[in-house]
């Protein structure tokens, strides 16, 4: 019997904690009960911080490895994410969809403690899925940890006691926080498939390699550089069981190049729109490269292509 997105996590967070010397990760309990793995606001964290912290987001439904990315002349490390049950692992767990806002505080909420909230009700409805356990595990990306209050209210939303609520956390700007995000290459191929009325239920595996973006001197700056890996050096691979019609309605629109604002440093995109994600193309967040293998016909489709130029202008090393 399948144990649950929440209860792999929080077995995979327990294994994190008992490790958290080697890992240099920070583990606290606060005063409601609620466990807290600082992962890169106070402790420093690392590749395997991030790598680790990367398995729980996916609720332990894919296999996650460090490896590396040769852009042209740059060479990166970067994150490989292997799957089987790609909906789950990176749609209903592993997706940054609950904005978690409480007493002043916020961040974007992802790992699977969101199928037991429930706040993104739309997005779960579609899915198709639902969960109750007796443990919660939520990933925030941040650079102040959440309080007590903020705490009981994700437990509570969550149905689950304080002390049985994980919170895992690296700020942008931090090793752990970048490996985290460009774990992400599978998740933003199936997030586009979404936005573009692709049939989930069609998707059968997911794998995908992402640059890990340098850690910048502030989170604004990470946020620049590690959208920039994603959008300019993430290769991603789907398979699928469709019709090669379907395939053709959505391929064109998969990868990045195909939104307006394609070819400039994030940084600056998000300057542009006053620093309001929601005013940026949504069809911007999407894989440099996505290739889709149909199963049913055995056609092969890709799209898109890395561009390292634009990466390396916004690394500063043009």
């Amino acid at each position: 019997m399948d144990p649950g997105l929440n209860h792999r996590a929080a077995e995979l967070a327990d294994a994190m904690a008992a490790d958290a010397d080697a890992l240099r990760i920070g583990v606290r309990q606060l005063d409601n009960g609620a466990r807290l793995l600082d992962c890169g606001i106070d402790a420093e964290g690392g590749f395997e911080a991030g790598r680790r912290l990367a398995e729980i987001c996916l609720a332990g439904r894919a296999a996650v490895a460090l490896t590396t990315a040769e852009l042209g002349p740059l060479m990166l490390p970067a994150v490989r994410v292997v799957t089987d049950d790609p909906v789950r692992a990176c749609l209903a767990s592993q997706y940054a969809g609950w904005a978690i806002q409480r007493d002043g505080y916020f961040a974007m909420g992802s790992g699977p403690a969101r199928c037991l909230s429930r706040a993104e009700e739309e997005l779960f409805d579609r899915l198709g899925y639902a969960e109750r356990a007796d443990r919660a595990v939520i990933v925030l990306e941040g650079r102040t940890a959440p309080s007590e209050s903020v705490a009981a209210y994700v437990a509570e939303r969550c149905r689950v006691e304080p002390r049985d609520l994980t919170v895992l956390i690296a700020p942008t700007a931090s090793v752990a926080g970048c490996v985290q995000i460009a774990a992400r290459s599978v998740e933003t191929a199936l997030h586009k498939l979404m936005e573009l009325s692709f049939d989930l239920a069609k998707i059968r595996s997911g794998a995908g390699v992402c640059p890990i973006a340098p850690v910048a001197k502030n989170d604004l700056r990470g946020i620049g550089w590690t959208n920039d890996c994603i959008l300019y050096g993430t290769r991603s691979y789907v398979t699928v069981r469709a019709g090669d019609e379907e395939i053709d309605a959505v391929a064109d629109q998969l990868p990045a190049s195909s939104a307006r604002d394609y070819g400039t440093p994030f940084y600056d995109i998000f300057n542009r729109y006053e620093r309001q994600f929601y005013k940026i193309d949504k069809m911007l967040f999407s894989p440099a490269e996505v290739t889709i293998n149909n199963l049913l016909t055995g056609r092969v489709v890709r799209r898109g292509h890395v561009n390292p130029d634009v990466l390396q202008a916004s690394l500063g090393l043009a």
